[in-house]
C-alpha cells in the first residue's frame, strides 16, 4: 500500500484558491499532517521565499532555497518541508481555479511554469528582481488577509495572474522555457495522459490513438518540446512511479512489478535495470 498522504484542497474556499505564510505553516496545530514528512497534494503550490535559508524535497530533488527562490509545485507531485528559518508566502490553488477564471493562454502559462518535465521548478530571482515583486505579494496577502469584501475575489485572481506573468517573464529572460507553444498544449495533454496510464500502457501508438493522432505526429510533437522522443518519456514517468513505490509503499517488488504492468517480476528487474545501475531492492535499500 502507499504510504504517502495524500492532500486534498480545502473546499470551503470559494475562490479555489488560498494563501499562507512560509513562517508558520511548521507551527500549525489545524491540519491533518506534518509538513516534514512526504505528502502528495492534490492542487498547485507556489512557494516564494522572502528572507531566511530553507530546503524542499520535491521528487527526490533537494532544492535549496533562500531570498528570491521561486519553487513550483505540481499536482500529485511528492513533496515535504524541512525544518528552517524562514519567510516568504505559500499560494495554492486547484484546477477549477484555472479553468474558471484564466484565458486559455494565461492557463497555458501557469502549466508551463510548473511543469518540472519543461524546466527546473526552481527559479531564482536577483535582489532586484524579488524586489520588484514584492510590493505586487503584499498587496495580495493583504486583499487576502484583511480585506476580504466583494471585491477581493476578482482583485485577487487580477493580482495573481499579474504575478504569474511576471515570473514567467523572468523564466523567459533567462531561457527556462520552452516557447514552441504550438506544441505546448498538445504535449501537456500527452503528459497527462501517460502520468495516468503509464502502468497500463507503456506503448506511444496507444497514447497516439487517445490523442486522435499518428504516432509520428506525437513523436515530433514530444521532441519538438523535450528534445525527447515519446517512448523515452513514457519510460521515464514508469521509472519515476516505480522509484516512488519504491521509497514510499510497503508493497513488496513482485508487487511493484504486477501493479506496474509487468507480467512476469523478472521484466520489471530488466527494465529498471535500463535505466539505473542499481536494483529495485539495492535502490529501496540506498533511499531509505
Amino acid at each position: 500500500m502507499d504510504s504517502i498522504k495524500k492532500i486534498a484542497f480545502d473546499t470551503s474556499k470559494q475562490v479555489n484558491f488560498d494563501l499562507l505564510r512560509l513562517e508558520e505553516i511548521l507551527r500549525r496545530t489545524d491540519i491533518d499532517h506534518d509538513p516534514r514528512k512526504l505528502h502528495r497534494v492534490d492542487f498547485y503550490i507556489l512557494i516564494i521565499v522572502l528572507s531566511g535559508h530553507h530546503k524542499h524535497m520535491v521528487d527526490f530533488t533537494e532544492h535549496p532555497l533562500e531570498r528570491g527562490s521561486i519553487l513550483a509545485i505540481r499536482r500529485n507531485q511528492i513533496h515535504q518541508f524541512f525544518d528552517g528559518e524562514w519567510t516568504g508566502k505559500m499560494m495554492i490553488f486547484t484546477d477549477d481555479f484555472l479553468a474558471q477564471h484564466l484565458e486559455e493562454l494565461e492557463a497555458l502559462k501557469i502549466l508551463q511554469l510548473f511543469n518540472g518535465v519543461l524546466g527546473s521548478p526552481k527559479l531564482q530571482l536577483s535582489p532586484t528582481e524579488i524586489d520588484d515583486l514584492e510590493e505586487l505579494i503584499e498587496h495580495i496577502s493583504q486583499e487576502f488577509e484583511h480585506v476580504r469584501d466583494d471585491y477581493s475575489p476578482g482583485i485577487i485572481r487580477s493580482l495573481f495572474i499579474v504575478l504569474i506573468s511576471k515570473l514567467f517573464r523572468h523564466k523567459s529572460q533567462h531561457q527556462l522555457v520552452e516557447k514552441k507553444e504550438k506544441y505546448l498544449a498538445a504535449f501537456i495533454q500527452f503528459q497527462q495522459l501517460v502520468e495516468q496510464q503509464c502502468f497500463e500502457s507503456k506503448k506511444v501508438q496507444d497514447y497516439a490513438k487517445q490523442m486522435l493522432i499518428t504516432t509520428k505526429t506525437l513523436n515530433n510533437i514530444v521532441k519538438s518540446v523535450i528534445h525527447k522522443t515519446a517512448k523515452t518519456f513514457i519510460d521515464e514517468m514508469v521509472i519515476l512511479r516505480i522509484k516512488r513505490l519504491l521509497i514510499h509503499s510497503s508493497l513488496t517488488v513482485n508487487e511493484i512489478a504486477y501493479q506496474a504492468g509487468f507480467d512476469d517480476p523478472t521484466n520489471l528487474y530488466k527494465y529498471f535495470k535500463r535505466f539505473n545501475e542499481l536494483t529495485p531492492e539495492a535502490f529501496r535499500k540506498k533511499h531509505q
